[in-house]
């Protein structure tokens, strides 16, 4: 069918058909630029593992999912899938991957770059946004709001690029700050016109399955660089049953109702389970990656360097303290005293692989990793059996 050349924004969310919202064909295809921006960001941790290179590879993961979010929150109520929007989506998957290609070197030579390259996303963003509140007077309060609180954040990102290293990274974090803030500031005006509660989980669900489907790579490619033997092939089954068990206990519960809060203007409820998706997809990805350096150690008979223990244990941990928060808030998981249980059983097995990373020294990769998998597996026999015949809180 052809579309039309332009259609004046709409608000999606006030439509009454709003609860069949599924994610569109373009929404899809414009995921597909993000999978090659974790890609990119998953390979730069791969080549400096390190406490440094880690904190390197979350400054730079971060607004990678912070543009995908964007674009999420601004198609959940404005989208038309017209030409004008399709083009705009073209222009910010062009932008997207030349923030793809600076992040090899992006704390570097190529931070210019990189931080040119995210102000160009964001400007269309915010472009979006002021065409959205002039052709909508019902949301010119929520667009003036979120137009004035990305261009500042957007303007600092700017101004970082003439600036010498490392007072460019101080900038940026102060730009992350207004960037995150200006959602969190906006209860009324969120609670007025809500995201859609049905859309959202959808595409957070499917961005978990891109940085899922990294490490499920990340195992594919440690195996690919070796030959095939016995302790690469057990180690890669663990990698696995990690990813796999990270997968049964988020998706067996992913809800929007934490979402619902805004509609009330509880923000603090609804962000907390938005941004503790951010945290997840860091340790998700980072954790692929860890995977595939002890695949690669697994050969060497020896205890697994202390580097790349942290790293799969550090990835795994940060994975069920976010989740421990997003199931802390999910109210169809039951009741606040199953919902609490069912956090500390994360919680729990968090700090259990944490006392691995801390008193494994003598372990070998397959012990390190046989380890975390079990604990990770165990989540899943506990969710099983916390969630059985489980009701939702009313009070929710």
């Amino acid at each position: 069918m052809a579309k039309s050349l332009w259609q004046p924004p709409r608000l999606r969310t006030a439509e009454e058909n709003e609860e069949e919202r599924r994610a569109t064909w373009l929404e899809l295809f414009y995921d597909l630029i993000f999978v090659a921006a974790i890609a990119e960001v998953s390979h730069y941790l791969n080549e400096h593992v390190s406490l440094a290179g880690f904190f390197g590879y979350v400054l730079l993961f971060v607004p990678i999912w912070w543009s995908w979010v964007g674009a999420t929150f601004y198609a959940t109520r404005f989208d038309t899938d017209d030409l004008g929007h399709r083009l705009l989506t073209l222009l910010q998957m062009i932008a997207i991957a030349v923030l793809a290609v600076n992040v090899h070197h992006g704390l570097g030579e190529s931070s210019v770059g990189f931080a040119l390259s995210y102000v160009t996303v964001r400007a269309i963003l915010i472009v979006q946004y002021l065409v959205a509140g002039y052709h909508i007077p019902a949301a010119r309060g929520l667009t003036t709001w979120y137009a004035t609180g990305f261009s500042i954040a957007a303007a600092i990102w700017l101004v970082s690029a003439f600036l010498p290293l490392p007072w460019r990274f101080a900038v940026w974090l102060l730009a992350f700050i207004i960037d995150f803030g200006t959602p969190l500031t906006a209860g009324k005006l969120v609670a007025q016109i809500p995201p859609s509660f049905s859309h959202i989980p959808e595409r957070l669900g499917l961005f978990t399955i891109i940085v899922l489907g990294e490490a499920v790579i990340a195992v594919v490619r440690g195996v690919a660089k070796l030959e095939w033997g016995a302790s690469s092939a057990i180690v890669a089954v663990l990698g696995m049953i990690v990813a796999f068990s990270l997968w049964w206990i988020y998706f067996d519960s992913v809800d929007g109702s934490p979402l619902r809060a805004m509609g009330v203007g509880r923000m603090g409820i609804g962000l907390t389970w938005l941004y503790s998706h951010l945290p997840l997809a860091i340790g998700i990805a980072a954790a692929g990656v860890g995977v595939e350096h002890i695949i690669i150690s697994s050969k060497t008979g020896i205890a697994l360097p202390a580097t790349q223990r942290w790293l799969i244990c550090s990835a795994v941990a940060i994975c069920l303290i976010s989740l421990a928060a997003i199931h802390l808030i999910t109210c169809t998981l039951g009741t606040t005293r199953r919902r609490k249980i069912l956090a500390a059983y994360r919680v729990g097995s968090a700090a259990f692989i944490m006392v691995i990373a801390i008193a494994g020294g003598a372990l070998s990769s397959i012990a390190v990793i046989g380890l975390v998998a079990v604990a990770c597996a165990v989540q899943v026999v506990l969710a099983l059996i916390a969630t059985h015949h489980a009701q939702p809180e009313p009070s929710c």
